[in-house]
């Protein structure tokens, strides 16, 4: 079992717009996003990462690209670490569904929630935390590998790995590029950094320095 380090994709216009792009294709990172995913590479030089996985959404692989090439290494596409399946929600304003009805079983009582006509987080949860078992699994307990995923699939594996009851995850920040590292063996998993922002830590450099 490995080190797992998740990656949140970078800014796109989507996320600069507070819009759930959801699993809608050629959403593409921006100008702020290119360069935050240079940051993620950067900041993970000196880590010996074995494997670089992504989402297979657009936004997802170009934020992993970076880092793969610093590495040498290619980017493995895997379903697993898609975007939760948000159904009739997709491509709709965070403030246009804050209004709707289901919106506040979502942030209180998510755990039987299921997006219409979209699937439910207790689905969305075994499907990542299963992927993550599997990739970590074919690992020895001293490499690293790098899954680049989504906010609510990395923040649905944390909850899960550190026994959170599903309704919580909600309490979990996992913001635009930020980086998350597990260890994960087969009989628990060790949280070992939350929601680190390289490109804060690049700005505060770039200022002190």
């Amino acid at each position: 079992m490995a080190f797992v380090v998740l990656i949140r994709h970078a800014e796109n216009d989507f996320s600069g717009r507070k819009r759930l792009a959801g699993r809608l294709s050629e959403v593409h990172l921006n100008s702020s996003g290119k360069e935050q995913a240079r940051a993620v590479a950067e900041t993970l030089l000196g880590i010996p990462l074995r494997a670089v996985f992504s989402s297979p959404l657009e936004r997802a692989l170009e934020t992993a690209r970076p880092l793969a090439e610093k590495n040498n290494l290619p980017v493995i596409p895997h379903n697993g670490l898609i975007e939760i399946d948000y159904g009739d929600w997709q491509g709709r304003t965070l403030k246009e569904l804050s209004r709707s009805k289901m919106w506040k079983g979502l942030q209180f009582n998510p755990a039987w929630m299921r997006f219409p006509n979209g699937e439910t987080l207790i689905e969305a949860q075994y499907r990542i935390s299963q992927s993550l078992r599997q990739i970590s699994s074919d690992y020895a307990s001293k490499d690293w590998v790098a899954c680049v995923s989504h906010a609510d699939p990395i923040k649905l594996a944390v909850a899960h790995f550190l026994g959170m009851p599903l309704d919580t995850y909600q309490r979990l920040t996992i913001g635009l590029a930020s980086i998350t590292v597990l260890f994960l063996d087969q009989q628990s998993a060790r949280l070992l950094t939350l929601n680190y922002d390289p490109s804060l830590m690049q700005s505060l450099i770039k200022h002190v320095v």
